[in-house]
């Protein structure tokens, strides 16, 4: 029997609540063989891998690599929205000329509905900008340190904004997320390699993507709770509003000098980057899709692991045992985090349902 296609609005809240796809569960219970399925797995999670490691790499070289010389971060970023934006609007035509051949839905840039996508859209700019400028100036490998605390964030705003508790278990892992971050910029200092302002960047970045995550909820409904309208409607919002602050920070003016403007390889970059941008929220779903919420998660912490390791030998850098030390522990409470709302996630519908009425929001 042939499986019903997964909604991305299904995907964003499998994701947010940690639930699982029943119907995924039941094509797994089906009729393809174990190997396939595991086969499927693999190169789904191998994609999302290399899409992500691959998409951190590119940017730190275009934001801070010495033989580009390129300051301009906050172009980059908006030359990744123009490229996200144009590939939503060309899948849409294509789905549209071609039906069956491409599934994305119709997309035509409604004023109205921008206006309300405007809010999630500032917040939307702030988390994609505040990544680059942590990206720009702290290395790769201190990178997932500096923007360890999203989790942390996602517990404090779920209590401040949706009047969320935390279990006891949960705060710890946090306590052990935040231990792990304070002492990762403690070795960066020791070593001499500490910017405070990409810290700085990181922790708002954190902060950013939990604000992101929570609004997204409450946005969705405004694009018929389809992801891609999202995307599209954020991208094209974040086009505009990047325009006055290009002008304010100089960087057309740095641009214009810039001596390698016109090479070809210049631009196959900043290209690419925007490619890798769209399409990381593709593969991001599909793992979601192939596997669970669960799963993705220890995936993208397995996956911060490797690219940390990759870091350090790519720029032959040498850390201390301490160093290490706070990387595992943040990648380690990040890990029992997860654990332990995944736990809590699978004893909720054994307990006593509250009225709908006295349901709260669910938080990240």
């Amino acid at each position: 029997m042939n499986r019903a296609p997964l909604k991305r609005s299904r995907i964003l809240h499998m994701a947010l609540t940690g639930a699982s796809d029943p119907s995924a569960e039941a094509e797994a219970s089906g009729e393809k063989p174990f190997l396939l399925r595991a086969l499927q797995i693999a190169v789904v999670v191998s994609l999302y891998w290399v899409t992500s490691i691959s998409m951190v790499f590119l940017n730190k070289y275009l934001l801070d690599s010495p033989s580009l010389q390129l300051d301009t971060p906050i172009f980059v970023t908006f030359y990744q929205c123009l490229v996200t934006t144009l590939l939503c609007k060309g899948l849409s035509a294509l789905a549209t000329c071609c039906p069956g051949a491409v599934d994305f839905p119709s997309l035509r840039l409604d004023l109205r509905v921008a206006r309300s996508v405007l809010p999630l859209s500032v917040v939307f700019i702030g988390m994609i900008t505040f990544n680059n400028l942590c990206l720009k100036y702290v290395g790769v490998a201190f990178y997932n340190v500096g923007r360890s605390l999203t989790t942390v964030f996602n517990v404090l705003l779920s209590y401040l904004l949706l009047k969320q508790t935390t279990s006891f278990y949960a705060l710890l892992t946090c306590g052990i997320i935040i231990g792990g971050f304070w002492l990762g910029v403690d070795q960066e200092g020791a070593e001499g390699t500490l910017s405070w302002l990409g810290t700085l960047f990181g922790v708002l970045a954190s902060l950013c993507v939990s604000l992101n995550a929570i609004y997204t909820k409450k946005v969705l409904p405004a694009v018929d709770g389809s992801i891609w309208r999202l995307t599209f409607y954020n991208n094209a919002n974040a086009c505009i509003l990047f325009l006055p602050l290009l002008l304010l920070l100089g960087e057309l003016q740095a641009l214009r000098d810039f001596a390698q403007l016109g090479s070809a390889h210049f631009w196959g970059m900043m290209t690419l980057g925007g490619l890798f941008g769209f399409a990381i929220g593709y593969v991001t779903g599909l793992q979601i899709k192939f596997t669970s919420p669960l799963t993705h998660n220890v995936s993208g912490t397995a996956k911060a692991c490797a690219q940390t390791v990759l870091a350090v030998l790519y720029y032959e850098d040498t850390k201390s045992f301490l160093w290490w030390t706070s990387n595992m522990m943040v990648l380690g409470g990040s890990s029992a985090y997860t654990w332990v709302r995944g736990w809590e996630m699978k004893k909720t519908p054994e307990e006593p349902s509250p009225k709908e009425g006295e349901k709260s929001a669910m938080g990240v």
